[in-house]
């Protein structure tokens, strides 16, 4: 089985934290966003993947290069392809075509998931969901009584379904998905002035293409900061346990953690509470402080900082008192100084 990760977009809703990063490498409780997304799909899949494609944009060979290395870790091959154009879902899936054989799981990188089933392979597809208070901000599905999907509304205005298509989908024959995309392509068949994948998917339910639902138990948004710092927060309390264990390199000097957390390589705290619900990247260093359900790259230094509900990007410097913040790579903010 191969897993196709459309990734392209630069997510502008988290600035300034994905300027110098794309938003599917952001690190939540030490893992790339993309990282644990791939890795709980071969865990739900159960079986061997074959191949990791991602669709992304000009990121740059250093991200590429992580990128194939995350492939590598589930012992698939990495596959690179670009979308130069944002012309919707399906169009990024288009990019990936030459990757586009056999069964595959197609999985938009914006999002984390916790679920607990056995992928239905007798069906067509299976399109994971997630009910919602808001459906018509979301592609949504309609289903019979026997629990297959009957249709796909893209964002309705008008209530239809509550059950949310949360970015993952299974396809027993990528060819299939690809002829259809190609024939709304070709046609220039477009919802919102973009070719969608949920046109694709109603197109092959009204040719007869049963689909079934794959609900998870936990959707997590990484949309913006707040709802990042959240699902930061929701993975250390699921790997609690694996959390709790920190490398020897880390020192901690009279100071407090609060389960659960994620503590880095090299990370040095002193005088400080830390946690719960907080996540310090490699080499960050806390002096003096109270941190509480926030999100800290590497490579930072944190003094005489209160912090809560706050995410701080790579290389930056903060010092001084503060409830919440939001600070990008490489930033100093010194309310110490005279």
């Amino acid at each position: 089985m191969k897993i196709i990760v459309p990734m392209a977009g630069r997510g502008s809703r988290l600035r300034p934290h994905t300027l110098t990063v794309p938003k599917p490498l952001i690190p939540i409780a030490g893992k790339p966003i993309v990282q644990r997304l791939v890795e709980d799909i071969a865990k739900v899949a159960g079986e061997n993947i074959e191949e990791v494609a991602f669709i992304i944009g000009d990121f740059g060979p250093e991200i590429e290069k992580s990128l194939l290395q995350i492939a590598e870790k589930l012992g698939a091959k990495g596959s690179i392809y670009y979308q130069n154009d944002p012309l919707g879902t399906a169009h990024a899936i288009k990019c990936a075509e030459q990757s586009m054989t056999g069964d595959v799981v197609i999985a938009f990188a914006d999002t984390l998931f916790r679920a607990d089933f056995i992928l239905d392979k007798n069906s067509d597809g299976v399109i994971w969901v997630k009910s919602v208070e808001d459906p018509s901000a979301f592609g949504v599905v309609k289903l019979d009584n026997y629990g297959f999907i009957t249709d796909f509304v893209e964002k309705p205005q008008t209530f239809v379904s509550d059950l949310a298509i949360i970015g993952i989908y299974y396809f027993n024959s990528a060819e299939t998905l690809m002829n259809e995309i190609n024939y709304i392509m070709d046609n220039d068949i477009k919802n919102g002035g973009e070719y969608q994948l949920t046109t694709a998917l109603e197109n092959l339910r009204a040719k007869g293409a049963k689909f079934s639902l794959g609900k998870v138990n936990d959707w997590m948004d990484c949309g913006n900061k707040n709802a990042t710092v959240e699902t930061n927060s929701k993975i250390l309390e699921y790997e609690r346990e694996e959390m709790s264990h920190y490398p020897a390199s880390a020192v901690i000097e009279n100071s407090l953690i609060i389960q659960p957390c994620f503590i880095g390589e090299n990370v040095k705290i002193s005088n400080s509470k830390v946690g719960p619900g907080v996540s310090l990247g490699n080499n960050t260093i806390i002096v003096n402080s109270n941190i509480e359900n926030s999100l800290i790259q590497e490579n930072t230094r944190i003094n005489h900082g209160n912090l809560s509900n706050s995410m701080i990007g790579n290389s930056a410097q903060y010092f001084g008192v503060a409830r919440e913040i939001s600070l990008g790579d490489y930033s100093v903010l010194d309310f110490l100084s005279k």
